[in-house]
This record gives C-alpha cells, sequence and structure tokens, in this order.
C-alpha cells in the first residue's frame, strides 16, 4: 500500500482560504448546529459611541500678548508701589532730619526705644511687682556709671567699685528692710564712699590739693544720694499696699509731661524758659506739659488709683514741678560739666540718667501723695 496521496484528493484536508470560499457560497448563512442554535443579531445592544477627542488648541498669538500685557501691569504697579514708599520714606526722614537739628534727638529711635522701656516696665509692674526691684537696680547701676564717668572725664575722682557696691546695698534694702533702715544704710553708704576716696587719696600722694579732696569726697557721696537713693524711694512706694500703681502713675505723668513738652515746644516754642541753662526749653512747652500731666493724673486716679479726681490735680501739679526742676537740675549739671548728654548708650536719648532726670526726682512727692491720700482710695 503507497503512502502518496490518491490523485482524486478526496483525503487532503482544506486550506483556510477553501473553507472561507465554501461559506460564503453558501449565500452567508451561518450553519445550525443542535449543540449552538442560530444567534439573534438584533438582541445585541449597540456599541456605544467613542468620547470624542478634546482638540488640542495652541496658544494663539493673541492669548501670550494678553498674558505679557498683565505682566507688565503688575510690573507698573509694583513699580509705582515702591515709588510711593520711597517718596514717604525719603518725607519722612526729611522731617526726622529737621526736628533732629531743632531738638538734638532722633524721633524714630527715640520712640523706639521708649516703648521697649515702657513695655519692660509695664510688664514688671503689672504681674509682679518684685520683678521690678531687678529692673530698679539695673537702671541705678547704669545711672551710676554714666554720672561717675561724666564726674571723672570732667577732674573729679570717682570711685565706681565703691559706688556699686554702696548703690547695691541701699537699692535692695528698701524692698527688703524696714523703712528706718534704709535710713542707715544711705549713712553708711555715703560714709563708705567718702571713705574709700580719702583712703585712696592717702594711698595715691600725688599732691592733690585739700579742696579737690574733699570736692571728690562730697561729690562721691551726692552720687549715691542722687541716683541709688532716689531709685530706693521709688521701692518703698512700690511694696506700700497697691504701691505698684502709685509707681506706675508717677511714672506715666512724669513720661506724659515730658512729652507734651517735647511736643508743644516743637509746634509753638518761641519763648525760651531758661535760655542759660536748657535754651531749648520753652514756655510754650511748658504749657504743653502743665495740660497734659493734669489731665493724666485726673485720668489715672479715677480708673487706676480710685482715688477724687481732686487728688489727681494735685498728683499731676507735683510730679510736673518734681520733673521740671530735676530736668532742668540735670541740664545744669551737664552744662556745668561741659557735656551734652550724659552717654550714647540710647540713641536717639543720650544716657539712661537723660531719661531718668524727671522720673528720680518725682519720686519723693509720689511717696508722700501716697502716705497723704492712699485711704482715700475706693475699694
Amino acid at each position: 500500500m503507497s503512502d502518496e496521496p490518491t490523485g482524486d484528493g478526496t483525503d487532503k484536508p482544506q486550506t483556510r482560504r477553501e473553507a472561507r470560499d465554501s461559506s460564503t457560497s453558501t449565500g452567508g448563512i451561518p450553519l445550525v448546529d443542535g449543540a449552538f442554535p442560530a444567534f439573534d443579531t438584533t438582541s445585541i445592544p449597540p456599541r456605544p459611541p467613542l468620547p470624542a477627542e478634546v482638540p488640542v488648541l495652541a496658544a494663539s498669538p493673541l492669548d501670550t500678548a494678553d498674558h505679557n500685557a498683565i505682566r507688565e501691569q503688575w510690573r507698573a504697579a509694583r513699580d509705582e508701589l515702591g515709588n510711593h514708599v520711597s517718596h514717604a520714606r525719603g518725607q519722612l526722614d526729611q522731617a526726622n532730619e529737621r526736628i533732629k537739628e531743632r531738638t538734638g534727638r532722633d524721633l524714630i529711635l527715640a520712640t523706639l526705644i521708649g516703648l521697649a522701656f515702657g513695655a519692660a516696665l509695664l510688664a514688671s509692674l503689672l504681674f509682679i511687682k518684685v520683678l521690678f526691684v531687678p529692673f530698679a537696680l539695673a537702671a541705678a547701676l547704669l545711672g551710676v556709671y554714666e554720672l561717675s564717668l561724666a564726674l571723672r572725664a570732667s577732674g573729679r575722682r570717682i570711685d565706681v567699685v565703691p559706688q556699686f557696691i554702696a548703690a547695691t546695698m541701699l537699692v535692695l534694702s528698701a524692698f527688703f528692710l524696714d523703712l528706718w533702715l534704709v535710713w542707715v544704710v544711705l549713712f553708711l553708704a555715703v560714709a563708705f564712699v567718702i571713705v574709700w576716696r580719702l583712703v585712696a587719696q592717702m594711698v595715691a600722694k600725688d599732691g592733690r590739693t585739700y579742696g579737690d579732696v574733699l570736692t571728690d569726697a562730697v561729690i562721691g557721696g551726692f552720687v549715691q544720694i542722687y541716683v541709688p537713693f532716689l531709685a530706693a524711694v521709688a521701692l518703698i512706694l512700690l511694696k506700700q499696699e497697691g504701691g505698684q500703681w502709685w509707681v506706675l502713675s508717677f511714672i506715666a505723668i512724669a513720661v506724659v509731661a515730658d512729652t507734651g513738652a517735647y511736643a508743644a515746644g516743637l509746634s509753638f516754642g518761641r519763648h525760651p524758659m531758661a535760655p542759660k541753662i536748657s535754651p531749648k526749653k520753652t514756655w510754650e512747652g511748658f504749657g504743653g506739659a502743665v495740660v497734659g500731666s493734669i489731665a493724666a493724673g485726673v485720668l489715672l486716679a479715677i480708673f487706676l488709683l480710685h482715688v477724687p479726681w481732686w487728688i489727681g490735680v494735685i498728683f499731676g501739679v507735683a510730679i510736673l514741678l518734681s520733673a521740671t526742676l530735676g530736668d532742668l537740675g540735670e541740664s545744669m549739671l551737664k552744662r556745668d560739666l561741659g557735656i551734652k548728654d550724659m552717654s550714647s548708650w540710647l540713641p536717639g536719648h543720650g544716657g539712661l540718667l537723660d531719661r531718668l532726670d524727671s522720673i528720680l526726682p518725682s519720686t519723693i512727692p509720689a511717696l508722700c501723695l501716697y502716705f497723704l491720700f492712699s485711704s482715700w482710695a475706693v475699694l
């Protein structure tokens, strides 16, 4: 039997093309099979349409021009704002320079430093009044240092170390000891600095005259009375019942009086008050200080101290007089020493004593008025 295919091709399998042609020759009717019944094409749901593609629009030259125009407008607005700020700053600097030429003070720096010190002072008095003690001690020591350096620059011999020791003892005794002991400590502080100066002069043996040595000793005692003792009086007032409000009130009145004198003198000042002592102080400025101090005294008396308004008038006038005398007294001292400011530690103010010259003398009338009128407080 041969393995070759027969000639009629009955045993040859059909190709794919032949099978496809044979199916189409029957008219495209699908074959019917019992296992696969005829399929109804009408039961097939229509195919959903494909989502339309969003056309990507290219940026037109008009859109680019709009963006550039908006950018240019923003740049122009920014430049205009910068010009306005620069112009305003220039005007402020010019006004500050005019004020500085007239008064010798940088108004902006003076205001900022004054606000910083006022905030620290207010915080120490409002929360825990013992926090005012290191504040007063630091101010007293710095004031002693400024005054000692100014006196030494004028030829006086002031020993800084014993001044610091005596000042620390005196200030701390005012808050932590009884009132009568404060007077004892004051006597010891003055005697300590005087004896130190005399002993130091004996050791030096530099031929300094008797008058100069005596003057050095007396001025050394004056330093203790002028700065540490007056700071101690403020602490004596502080430790009294409700004393922190009286301390805050007399400092506020002194500051308002100084500010009122400055503003009124700068605006209306024409007539010098004491030209040989302080030529820049005017009677118009003093009038502004009177109005400001009385108004502040009345408001503080009613709303803070809770005493009658007429006590506020007395309080304001008393602090005004002591602050004015203290300011003139320090001006006379600086003129005698030949200096403009006690130091340059505080830009816009000069030295610390240049700011405390009206506050330190005001401690005495404030303490006296407390003992006189504190019983009038309405609780």
